[in-house]
């Protein structure tokens, strides 16, 4: 009789230790932080230049003798550049936008007094959307539209925009600019269908996977602009920015068109 006593005994504390060692991992796992969700990083992978003859363009706007004051860094477009070994430079990207967005360093602001201008032409260089731009308050990224007057930019052509700052209007001076090249495409079957379904976020990524730059940067500055301190959307910008190599303009803040 005092043999069973002892094995009942035996077999309660062993299965009471068991329901501490249980209890215990459950209180350790729901203490334990969950997993951070891996860092997401845009990838841009962008396209071979056009057929026909090469973009062009001028991705800094650097101050001459007799026109603006030197600044650092000059008037920038952020848009993707090359250089061939003859010193040529293409600025040029793709967008889907029927109206897209132009993303621009200003190192000037509206107290100069500094007439400014928008013009878009077609590939026989006839204006198709040309407007005065009001300088921001304070020297920073802007984006400048192709407005709600202009025809929706056509499929499958090629569109030249300028972005001018005339420091001297009153003299015969050059004024300081930036040029490059958009060129609007249809997306295939299978990124038309995943942006579709993808949060702006994912579109981001989808957008700078396949080379369409204009889309891929403008989603990301307006989100940029709704959520200003969200350390990852900084760190994509920063990204985006420096595999164009302008890592210089990361830092530069993103300001309104008071137009």
């Amino acid at each position: 009789m005092k043999k069973t006593l002892s094995a009942t005994k035996l077999v309660l504390v062993i299965l009471f230790s068991g329901v501490i060692i249980v209890s215990s991992n459950i209180r350790t796992m729901a203490q334990s932080p969950s997993p951070r969700p891996a860092s997401r990083r845009v990838h841009l992978v962008l396209p071979e230049l056009p057929p026909g003859p090469p973009p062009g363009g001028r991705i800094r706007g650097g101050a001459k003798r007799g026109s603006c004051p030197k600044v650092e860094p000059d008037l920038t477009a952020l848009v993707p550049f090359t250089q061939t070994d003859s010193n040529v430079v293409n600025v040029w990207g793709l967008t889907t936008m029927e109206r897209p967005t132009i993303w621009i360093y200003v190192p000037y602001t509206k107290s100069s007094g500094y007439p400014a201008e928008f013009v878009v032409l077609n590939e026989e260089s006839n204006p198709v959307y040309q407007t005065a731009i009001s300088l921001p308050d304070v020297p920073g990224v802007m984006g400048v539209s192709v407005g709600a007057m202009a025809s929706p930019l056509a499929i499958g052509k090629r569109y030249r925009w300028f972005f001018n700052i005339s420091c001297n209007p009153q003299t015969s001076n050059s004024p300081i600019y930036v040029e490059g090249v958009v060129h609007r495409i249809t997306p295939n079957r299978a990124i038309a269908q995943q942006l579709q379904i993808g949060e702006p976020k994912q579109q981001i990524a989808i957008y700078a996977n396949n080379g369409i730059w204009y889309d891929a940067l403008t989603t990301l500055a307006n989100l940029r602009q709704q959520n200003p301190q969200d350390a990852q959307l900084q760190t994509e910008w920063k990204d985006l920015l420096e595999a164009i190599n302008l890592g210089d303009i990361a830092q530069k803040p993103l300001v309104s068109n008071p137009r």
